[in-house]
């Protein structure tokens, strides 16, 4: 389960070198990174663990199986992280790298990409009946690949400015494609096959609302953290779900001497630039912790309310969470492929191209999607040990699902009812790719009910903080400098308050990136005053 801690600081006045306002995996990477380098460091939860959205939980009654309840890929994690703090963690790639389903001719067909470049090119050639397709994917992500082998590693160094980012990047062609046109422009001159081209915009849109050619290029930003993880792009599955990242993070902040105190909400902080009075709140009281620097692993709309500064725009976030149990994978109506393969991956559901746009333009116009676009993977095809040993050895496995163009506006009415409106369209457009109903698949809970569970915007932002439920806090930032941004991309108008969530410049996704930068602040700032 979650880390749990119990250190009562209510009634205390204490100091620390470090006060960390929140104990998702950005906040406790950076308190093992201070309290390893011998800063006293105090985390405050206001939940009852620690974790945030990086977390394990069994959602099911009497079901021994511990899901990945919201985060549940690795891409962006820096290994250097990982070895820094000396964490027990791991996480397995994956055989496959995706399947879409499609009918062509009036026959269930689809794309089925890993397992071998002979087999990709097998199944490009026998989705789009030539060879073009499969020359122009090696080509594109032979590009991104270079790009992800440049740009990655800059991600834990102080900030680039555009000039320089665009030097190491050093691919003038790569540069306009992905930093200065629409993405939509490329996938449209480099692909002619509509579902191969929605396969590729996929990854601008996670967790992004925006349409293929969006001005603001945010669709870009996106597509380009989800392409250069680990400087490969692979999305990985993190070794017994997420929360054995943030267990493992949590022991080693601890295990350096950092006091997580979950239960304590943080609800202001005064500052003069130089110290800092942290105000929070437990079941007990109210109390208040003293430190040289604080460090805010929340959205910028929660450190604007603590710090009584003007709030950035709303963020709104723009996707349906499911995670479901199965007693058996189904079976596909395409039987060239066996679902075990098909899964394992990330199983796309209506994201054609043409699908995705028509998506986004109903969504835009206030309507839930007519086809809900979405991508599924299970986790336990890759890594069974989530599942206890009853549940494995019966061949129960878990299903993710992860739904796009569904921004927090539409949920506003009425939560709940358009939540199972839009589960029921976006299972029948599964539906229409098995040759059996997901709901006879379902595993039940110790009460008889189906072990299936989904979460919206609005869910998210009310279980977790998230504003507007935007798994990213507000939209992707570029990697590199930008006005107001410091050296580290966590530095806030005060000095000696840094922005150490997914918020800040290089956040976003579960990397430790700001945890890391926001520490490496703190840690040059003291050595650049040898009296302090």
């Amino acid at each position: 389960m979650p880390a749990h801690e119990g250190h009562q600081e209510a009634r205390g006045h204490r100091a620390y070198d470090a006060v960390v306002v929140g104990g998702g995996h950005n906040g406790l990477v950076a308190a093992a990174y201070l309290a390893r380098a011998g800063r006293s460091v105090l985390v405050l939860e206001r939940l009852d663990h620690t974790g945030g959205a990086a977390v394990s939980t069994r959602p099911f009654a009497g079901v021994d199986a511990r899901l990945s309840r919201y985060s549940y890929l690795v891409s962006l994690l820096p290994r250097k992280i990982v070895r820094d703090l000396g964490l027990d963690f791991r996480v397995q790639g994956r055989t496959v790298s995706s399947y879409t389903p499609v009918e062509r001719g009036g026959r269930p067909t689809g794309l089925l990409v890993g397992g071998g470049e002979e087999r990709t090119r097998e199944a490009f050639a026998r989705l789009t009946g030539g060879e073009r397709e499969y020359a122009s994917w090696q080509r594109f992500y032979g590009m991104t690949g270079r790009v992800a082998r440049r740009v990655f590693p800059t991600l834990t160094e102080p900030l680039p400015s555009r000039g320089e980012l665009r030097r190491r990047v050093d691919d003038e062609e790569a540069w306009r494609t992905l930093f200065e046109e629409p993405i939509g422009m490329a996938i449209e001159e480099h692909f002619a096959d509509d579902l191969v081209r929605g396969v590729v915009l996929t990854d601008a849109l996670i967790g992004t609302f925006a349409d293929a050619h969006d001005a603001s290029l945010k669709q870009n930003r996106c597509f380009l953290y989800h392409v250069i993880g680990g400087g490969t792009g692979a999305w990985d599955v993190p070794v017994g779900g997420m929360g054995a990242l943030t267990d493992a993070l949590a022991a080693a902040a601890r295990g350096a001497g950092a006091v997580l105190a979950t239960g304590h909400e943080a609800v202001r902080i005064a500052t003069d630039g130089r110290t800092a009075e942290v105000t929070y709140r437990t079941a007990d009281g109210e109390g208040v912790a003293t430190a040289r620097h604080v460090l805010v692993n929340a959205s910028p709309q929660t450190l604007a309310a603590l710090t009584g500064d003007e709030p950035p725009a709303p963020a709104e976030g723009a996707q349906l969470k499911v995670n479901m149990l199965l007693k058996r994978l189904p079976r596909l109506r395409d039987g060239a492929v066996d679902p075990r393969e098909a899964f394992a991956g990330t199983f796309h559901i209506a994201e054609g191209y043409e699908q995705l746009a028509a998506a986004h333009a109903q969504a835009a116009a206030g309507e839930l999607p007519a086809a809900p676009p979405s991508e599924i993977y299970c986790h336990s095809l890759t890594d069974p040990s989530i599942l206890g040993p009853d549940l494995a050895a019966r061949g129960h496995q878990t299903l993710t699902l992860f739904g796009l163009h569904t921004p927090a506006r539409l949920f506003a009415g009425d939560n709940d009812a358009v939540r199972e409106e839009l589960l029921r369209a976006t299972l029948a457009q599964l539906d229409a790719h098995l040759a059996e109903p997901l709901a006879d698949c379902l595993a039940t809970d110790a009460d008889g009910r189906p072990c299936i569970e989904a979460r919206t915007p609005l869910d998210l932002e009310r279980d977790l903080g998230l504003p507007g439920g935007n798994i990213f806090h507000r939209d992707l930032s570029w990697p590199h400098a930008q006005e107001g941004a410091g050296r580290w991309g966590v530095e806030t108008r005060h000095a000696n308050v840094l922005l150490c969530g997914a918020g800040a410049v290089r956040g976003g996704g579960v990397s430790g990136v700001p945890g890391h930068n926001a520490a490496m602040a703190v840690l040059e700032a003291r050595e650049a005053r040898p009296d302090r």
